[in-house]
């Protein structure tokens, strides 16, 4: 997969270059904007962990830029079913059970790590990564899409119109609904419905999410207080099979975004 759009290549990351350029944004993300902590064993200035080897990385890189440490300016990490189970297992199991998605026998992919430098955001690189993202489920024919994604911050209480929100209106249905495991599960059921300020809701919601319920996407039961990184995470399901016609226009041509 090589998509050249103006100046941006997007593209499963093949060399260690562009690996650690991957991992070097990551930092600049997740650690020095974030307040993320970084793995015991990891090179200064690059975000790593033990998972990395088994994930394929979709890069942005930006053209322009001519340091190859540098020039990775958004990513996803992408990891499939077969590979979880003769690997280490899900990222995510860390964090819920995913006991339901494993026994589902459906071709699945766990997204992670998504992020994109500060300058490029809320414009084309977004659309471009999940063009990538749809590509790369197409070609493996993937069914089911989960992963973490992230409130920043380990406070609540801050976002409880928003967690009370998703609970009240996209927990996902009983098949599918993974659970927060006890160690770092904080309810989501925060606020009775009626109480809940739907305005304020939306706008406290990070665009990722956002772009995730767009296309149908569900959350599974709890959040979870990721300490190593500073966040309350929430796990995002999608059933390719529920996305209507309209929804995949949408995809096609970066509406939801």
């Amino acid at each position: 997969m090589i998509i050249n759009r103006d100046h941006f290549i997007l593209k499963i990351a093949e060399t260690e270059a562009e690996l650690v350029a991957a991992q070097r944004l990551r930092y600049r993300v997740f650690v020095e904007e974030m307040g993320a902590r970084p793995a015991f064993d990891a090179v200064v200035g690059q975000e790593s962990d033990a998972f990395d080897p088994y994930f394929d990385h979709l890069i942005l890189k930006d053209s322009r830029i001519t340091d190859e440490c540098e020039n990775v300016i958004g990513m996803y990490r992408l990891m499939q079913g077969e590979t979880a189970v003769a690997g280490p297992g899900f990222y995510s199991a860390s964090e819920y059970d995913l006991s339901k998605i494993s026994a589902s026998g459906r071709r699945v992919v766990e997204l992670g790590r998504s992020c994109l430098d500060a300058r490029y955001r809320g414009g084309l690189a977004l659309h471009l990564l999940w063009q990538g993202v749809k590509d790369y489920v197409i070609q493996y024919d993937i069914e089911l899409l989960f992963g973490v994604a992230s409130f920043v911050g380990m406070d609540a209480e801050v976002y409880v119109d928003a967690l009370s929100f998703l609970h009240e209106n996209y927990l996902a249905p009983t098949s599918l609904r993974v659970t927060a495991r006890e160690s770092g599960m904080v309810s989501m059921t925060l606020k009775k419905k009626q109480d809940i300020d739907r305005h304020k809701a939306v706008r406290q919601i990070p665009t990722l999410i956002k772009s995730y319920l767009r296309l149908g996407g569900f959350v599974g039961e709890g959040v979870y207080l990721d300490r190593n990184f500073n966040t309350l995470d929430v796990c995002v399901i999608l059933d390719r099979a529920l996305i209507s016609s309209k929804q995949r226009m949408e995809l096609e041509q970066g509406l939801f975004l």
